[in-house]
């Protein structure tokens, strides 16, 4: 990309207007000019301009406070206590407006009807006291002044539209009885229940696994061909960017600082944060232990199940079963990496939870030597050595304690004999050692989580494990709530930790990417069994089962690579 495509403090790239830089620019849908966004008088988006041609799939993208949903958001006032101030072109049904002066009564006509919005997380953005049926026929009896049952038969009509089995039953549930990625197809229903010409997508699918990526991210393009809508993307997530979108951009600390076609953007990024944010996918820098060692964690013809209520006449007598895990076999070598890869509902997550004694098991499954008693005095000896940290560091760590208490916690459990001072020290030992020192933390212990960011508040809940020195570690999704930098930065630290401490790694995962960069060996569950295995060069290199091949089918392009370039 030349020197004149960047968009840096506000002013536009020439590609902003013409997409594809041949021939008079079509009139865009959106022309957004000078977007400032401040809280309190304090900016947090400044200057921003670009435009969206009607049909056009358009990606903001950038790490998490950069100011990306704080922009799409802005343009439809959703944002109560912001100041905003600049432009907003759009070409509405009824002619052409400026979003950000028109009046509330005019606006409320526009949301849902010209602009829709997906909401990165349907469990939040859907009402959970109606089924889904009721709040997209809402949505069409509102705007296109139908009768009740018309809506209803539209609500059917647009969650058949979305590929949903069933959907006149699907209309009937609520929001719970969905799985994540049934949510996300009826929070796109009810997006699209007005046929918008603008829909905003923020992060889509964050939280889904890489398969129903594939699905919503097809499914999305299949209705913007078929609506002939122009979309806005709103994502951190690169690879996604490269295979959906037409034109990027890309915001750096509420400044957008530049933007064009997505082929020449990636092929040649100019600014230094782009390259920054291509350069981040995860490196494989893993040592190889040595062989033969006896296995710390060993599980034969492992079987989890959980009762379930019995329809119709046979659930007076008593429940059913629903078995998540049939029937596994597995070991965790000392200083090795399993990983635990399969999507929403193999059950990895309950694997995990018997590997921890969190989950009642039939089966042979030993843990350093020994099982778990079900005894929380006669298993303390054990949950000292083997520890979990958790998917999301924000909601597994206590806003009402303070970071010593946190990390601390369990030295008075395991270390009684330890003083305050001791403690402390310990804990402040640990907390270096993850990367976060009071040099660069003043009061580092007397903090609480919500002063940290994410990526930081994942190390202090692996400092909050490795305190006790365990010997097993279960990683559950470790990085999924990271932006691309900080997941990075947090595989490393593990490899690190790894390598140093001769730690051993349950890693419970859906992104290939970083199984590829920290696994030794690989296990792929599909309804509750085990369906392959193996070192993870020969799961990932050369999968045999069909099933192994569709999760890397929807893996970013390359992953092969990162086994190849580390010589695994």
């Amino acid at each position: 990309m030349s020197g004149d495509h960047p968009l840096s403090a506000g002013r536009a790239s020439p590609l902003a207007d013409d997409p594809t830089a041949n021939g008079p620019a079509a009139a865009p849908l959106l022309d957004v000019r000078d977007l400032t966004v401040a809280f309190g008088g304090k900016p947090v988006v400044q200057s921003v301009s670009f435009s969206l041609q009607p049909g056009e799939k358009f990606a903001l993208v950038g790490e998490s406070g950069s100011g990306k949903t704080v922009s799409a958001l802005s343009l439809l006032k959703l944002l109560p206590q912001a100041q905003v101030s600049g432009s907003a072109a759009f070409q509405a049904r009824e002619g052409g407006c400026d979003l950000l002066h028109l009046p509330e009564p005019r606006l409320r006509e526009i949301r849902g009807r010209d602009v829709a919005v997906i909401f990165q997380e349907p469990m939040t953005a859907l009402n959970p006291l109606f089924p889904v049926g009721d709040q997209i026929a809402e949505v069409v009896e509102l705007h296109q002044l139908t009768s009740r049952r018309q809506a209803w038969e539209r609500a059917v009509q647009l969650l058949a539209d979305t590929g949903l089995p069933d959907p006149a039953a699907k209309a009937r549930a609520y929001p719970h009885q969905l799985s994540g990625g049934q949510r996300q197809r009826a929070m796109i229903a009810m997006a699209l229940a007005c046929q918008p010409r603008l829909l905003i997508a923020d992060e889509p699918t964050t939280a889904l696994d890489v398969t129903l990526r594939q699905q919503i991210l097809g499914l999305l393009d299949e209705l913007q061909q078929r609506h002939g809508m122009a979309l806005l993307l709103i994502t951190h997530d690169l690879p996604l960017v490269q295979r959906f979108a037409d034109r990027v951009a890309v915001m750096e600390r509420g400044v957008l600082v530049e933007q064009g076609p997505v082929a020449q953007v990636f092929a040649s990024p100019q600014h230094a944060y782009t390259r920054k944010l291509l350069d981040s996918r995860p490196v494989r820098d893993v040592a190889e232990a040595a062989a033969g060692a006896q296995p710390l964690v060993r599980a034969h013809g492992l079987q989890v199940a959980y009762p379930v209520s019995r329809p119709g006449v046979r659930g007076w007598f008593g429940k059913g079963e629903f078995i998540a895990v049939k029937g596994a076999d597995f070991t965790v070598a000392p200083g090795r990496t399993l990983a635990v890869i399969g999507e929403s509902g193999s059950g990895k997550s309950t694997l995990a939870l018997a590997t921890l004694g969190l989950q009642p098991s039939r089966g042979q499954l030993d843990v350093l030597g020994t099982r778990w008693r079900g005894s929380p005095r006669a298993d303390r000896p054990l949950r000292q050595r083997i520890q979990v940290v958790f998917q999301d560091p924000f909601s597994s760590l206590s806003p009402r304690m303070t970071v010593g208490e946190i990390v601390g916690e369990g030295l008075q459990v395991h270390a009684p004999a330890l003083s305050a001072a001791q403690r402390a020290e310990k804990v402040r030992a640990v907390l270096a050692e993850v990367g976060l020192a009071e040099v660069q933390f003043p009061r580092l212990l007397d903090r609480y989580p919500h002063e940290f960011s994410g990526g930081q508040r994942q190390r202090l809940a692996l400092a909050r494990a490795l305190i006790v020195e365990p010997d097993v570690l279960v990683l559950d999704e470790p990085t999924s709530a990271l932006d691309v930098t900080i997941q990075k930065q947090v595989l490393a630290l593990l490899q690190g930790l790894q390598r140093k401490r001769g730690l051993s790694y349950l890693l419970i995962t859906h992104d290939v990417e970083v199984v590829a960069a920290m696994a030794h060996d690989v296990i792929v569950m599909k309804d509750g069994a085990i369906v392959e295995s193996g070192p993870v060069a020969q799961v990932i290199g050369r999968p045999q089962q069909p099933y192994t091949r569709k999760l890397l089918e929807a893996a970013p392009p390359g992953v092969a690579g990162l086994l190849v370039t580390a010589g695994t």
